[in-house]
C-alpha cells in the first residue's frame, strides 16, 4: 500500500499529495486514524482524504487502515490476507473459500451495469481477439485464449510487455484487445492501449476504475476488488477475471448464435476416438 501511494505522488493534487506524505510519514498511526483526524494533520477537508482513498483505488476510508495494516504486518499475510499464523489449517481453508465467494458475489453485483452486450458485439465481428495479462493475469489471459478460440474465432494470448507492445502496433481495426491488470497501473498497459486505439483497434480492460489503464479503454470493465498486492498470489482478484471473462465467452457464444454452436461441436468431435466418429 505505502509502495502505490508513492508511485501516484505525482498525480495527486496538491492537497491529495499533503494526504499521502503524511500517511507515508505515520503509517501506524494512519492505520488507526479517523477521518477528521488526518483531513486536521493534512491541513485539508474530509472530502479530499476520501477523494485521495478513491484515487488509490480504495472503496473507502476504511479500506485505507486495513491495507496500511497489511503492509506492516509480519511476513505471515504474505499467504492470504484473510488468514493468520494462528489459524488452524481447516480455520485457513474456510477463510480463503470464504473469501473467494464473496469476491465472486461482489462481481455478480456489478455485472448488470458491466458492457457484457457491447464487448460480445465487438469480439463477434472481430478479425481476432488477444488476451493479455503479466504475473497472473497472465495466467487468466492464457485460460481466456484456450476457451474462446473454439468459437472459430482466431486468438492469443500476450504475457510478457513486448509481445503486447508489438501486437498493439500492428493491430489492425477490426482486432479486440483484452487488457487483464487487477491495477491498472502498469505503463505498458496504458501505451499498448493508447497504441492500439489509434490503430482502430477495440481495447477491452478489465481492471480498477481507478487507474489510468481505465482512461484508455474502448470498453471497460470496472473491477475494484479488494486485495493486498503484497499477498504473494492474488486470489479473489484472478477468480473474479475468470468469472466475469466465462460470462463474456456466454454472451459471445450467444450473439454467434449457430456457429458458434456448430464450432464448439466440432472442436469437442475432435477429441474423440477415431472409432467413435
Amino acid at each position: 500500500m505505502l509502495s502505490r501511494i508513492s508511485h501516484a505522488i505525482p498525480d495527486l493534487s496538491r492537497s491529495e499529495k499533503r494526504v499521502a506524505a503524511w500517511v507515508i510519514a505515520h503509517p501506524k498511526e494512519a492505520t488507526n486514524a479517523t477521518l477528521a483526524h488526518i483531513a486536521s494533520e493534512c491541513e485539508t477537508s474530509e472530502p479530499t482524504v476520501l477523494r485521495f482513498c478513491r484515487r488509490m483505488g480504495l472503496s473507502g476510508f476504511r479500506e485505507l487502515g486495513i491495507r496500511l495494516a497489511e503492509s506492516l504486518s509480519a511476513p505471515g499475510g504474505y499467504v492470504h490476507r484473510d488468514v493468520s499464523q494462528d489459524d488452524s489449517t481447516s480455520d485457513a481453508a474456510m477463510k480463503v473459500m470464504d473469501a473467494s465467494i464473496q469476491a465472486l458475489m461482489e462481481m455478480r453485483a456489478q455485472l448488470s451495469s458491466m458492457p457484457v452486450d457491447d464487448t460480445a458485439r465487438a469480439m463477434a465481428s472481430a478479425r481476432q481477439i488477444a488476451f493479455a495479462g503479466l504475473g497472473a493475469s497472465g495466467h487468466v489471459a492464457r485460460d481466456a485464449c484456450h476457451k474462446f478460440f473454439r468459437l472459430g474465432i482466431p486468438c492469443s494470448s500476450l504475457l510478457d510487455t513486448p509481445m503486447i507492445l508489438q501486437f498493439a502496433a500492428i493491430a489492425e481495426p477490426d482486432d479486440v484487445l483484452v487488457l487483464l491488470s487487477h491495477s491498472g497501473r502498469w505503463p505498458e498497459f496504458v501505451q499498448a492501449a493508447n497504441i492500439a486505439r489509434q490503430r482502430g483497434a477495440t481495447v477491452v480492460a478489465i481492471t480498477n476504475p481507478e487507474s489510468d489503464l481505465s482512461g484508455c479503454a474502448s470498453i471497460l470493465f470496472p473491477c475494484r476488488v479488494v486485495e493486498d498486492t503484497n499477498v504473494f498470489t492474488p486470489t479473489s482478484s484472478r477468480l473474479g477475471q475468470l468469472a466475469l471473462l466465462d460470462a463474456i465467452l456466454v454472451a459471445l457464444a450467444l450473439t454467434l448464435g449457430s456457429a458458434a454452436t456448430e464450432s464448439l461441436k466440432l472442436s469437442k468431435d475432435a477429441l474423440r476416438p477415431a472409432d467413435h466418429l
